[in-house]
């Protein structure tokens, strides 16, 4: 049985999820749960006193930065409601936000990153489809996942260019089953670690085919190497999903690609070596996909381009990478910003409120330099503690989540570069084994689940209200009142 606080949640989604598009007409429902609320004895509503006016409410969430709003974001169980496919079109950037149909739309997200190799065993691919249920009804939006797993077990590229059609029609499945959640996917295509076979197994490779190779970072700069990986983007973006009929190139389920897990290039600390991958990889996924974003994958590391920005670093090691989270995002073809935030793995394993300090500069810091400098938004693509570091404990994984999410509300209030969260990562019941210690299980964690469907629902506050269009539709209207009359 559902709680009274997910039952108000619930609720919300379903009230934002059927609201019409305009300001005007999203005073009606914001009564309504003012009404509700009070009702129930809450004295609260996102942040908002029950006792305050109606136009204090609307002022408050009002974004004057922001035209026009979508309402049809895939936040929560819609029930009966019905599914508008002329909504589902591509998620695009103008300025320094993502919009959907031209309209912003501010991410809350997860990572599961194993979902292919999953799907591609008939025995747990119904935790594919049961993690994508929970997740949508918590108002997740975005899940990040991998589009690769080289010469490993059930491995998806065998050998360049050589692939296994059942991993293929797994990763089918993962997005097509996604669509039926209104979850967008991001999309990654290589490794930077040797995890699912990444750039080492490139080299192995590389050298299998006699080339005369010293060093995994050979990758970056090998022609040969080069080759192999343009070979496995084309035949991604190229390929035709065998439950939708959709190429991938042309799905609007695809929310990015993402050039490289955590890239590095340890043997040049320049940067000159990544910064010529990314921007020959970038333009060339471009060649073959203009309609989708891309994003590098980085950890967000400051380099030699910013020195005065290297104070945030977590340590000096990290100048050191080949990294330079200025300069890479430059790069042409690159449409937003990505920053990956551990504490716990670069500061010290010990929890301490040290980790809470770097994490609200860490990510104030991206926010400002995608804003001043780039012109784009930011998307923090992994977050979160691990259960196994000292000192852990549930309260400080929330106060962790609750920071992040602090911060990019404050920066979305103001239409800045802070454009959504990714955690890492997202299970559902029964996987444990496959837990790196960053695990959240919705049914096992109610008070970080909680946390996660606040967000969204905060989130579809802005998602939802415009200051100047208006689609009020006969099914959102039938489905608004439905909910207020019938609730």
């Amino acid at each position: 049985m559902l709680s009274s606080e997910d039952a108000k949640i619930q609720l919300l989604g379903s009230v934002f999820s059927a609201m019409d598009t305009c300001t005007r007409c999203f005073i009606l429902p914001l009564a309504f749960l003012t009404i509700f609320f009070q009702k129930l004895g809450t004295k609260h509503v996102f942040g908002f006193n029950g006792n305050q006016q109606i136009e204090t409410m609307v002022e408050e969430v009002q974004l004057d930065h922001s035209p026009h709003f979508s309402t049809r974001q895939g936040v929560y169980d819609m029930g009966n409601v019905e599914d508008d496919d002329d909504d589902w079109t591509m998620v695009q950037t103008k300025g320094n936000q993502f919009v959907v149909n031209g309209n912003p739309f501010y991410v809350n997200g997860f990572n599961t990153y194993w979902l292919m190799m999953f799907a591609a065993d008939q025995s747990t691919r119904g935790k594919v489809s049961e993690l994508f249920q929970q997740a949508s009804s918590v108002g997740l939006t975005v899940c990040r996942t991998w589009a690769f797993n080289d010469g490993q077990w059930r491995a998806l590229q065998k050998s360049p260019s050589v692939y296994d059609e059942q991993v293929f029609k797994a990763l089918d499945f993962v997005v097509s089953e996604a669509k039926k959640y209104k979850i967008r996917i991001i999309l990654s295509l290589v490794n930077n670690w040797d995890a699912y076979g990444g750039k080492p197994q490139y080299v192995k490779w590389g050298k299998a085919a006699g080339l005369n190779l010293t060093s995994d970072d050979d990758f970056f700069s090998h022609p040969t190497l080069r080759s192999y990986y343009k070979a496995h983007v084309k035949a991604v973006l190229n390929r035709v999903n065998t439950f939708t009929n959709i190429t991938y190139k042309d799905d609007p389920t695809i929310f990015a690609w993402e050039l490289m897990n955590e890239p590095r290039c340890t043997s040049d600390a320049s940067g000159d070596t990544l910064q010529s991958w990314i921007s020959e990889m970038a333009a060339y996924l471009k060649s073959l996909d203009a309609k989708h974003l891309v994003e590098i994958g980085l950890e967000g590391f400051y380099g030699l381009s910013a020195p005065a920005r290297t104070q945030f670093n977590p340590n000096s090691y990290a100048t050191q990478v080949g990294t330079d989270f200025i300069r890479n995002h430059q790069a042409l073809g690159v449409d937003f910003a990505s920053v990956h935030i551990y504490a716990d793995s670069w500061i010290s394993p010990t929890i301490s409120d040290s980790h809470i300090q770097f994490t609200q500069s860490w990510t104030k810091a991206h926010i400002e330099d995608a804003e001043k400098y780039l012109g784009m938004p930011v998307l923090f693509a992994e977050f979160g503690v691990s259960k196994k570091d000292p000192g852990y404990n549930s309260s400080f994984r929330d106060t962790l989540i609750s920071s992040v999410y602090k911060t990019l509300l404050n920066s979305t209030k103001k239409g800045g570069s802070g454009a959504g969260s990714l955690l890492w990562q997202l299970f559902p019941d029964g996987t444990d084994y496959m837990d790196d210690g960053y695990a959240i299980v919705l049914a096992k964690s109610p008070s970080t689940s909680n946390l996660i469907s606040l967000h969204s629902t905060r989130l579809a506050i802005f998602n939802s209200m415009c200051s100047w269009k208006c689609h009020w539709g006969c099914k959102k209207k039938s489905a608004l009142e439905t909910i207020l009359y019938h609730a």
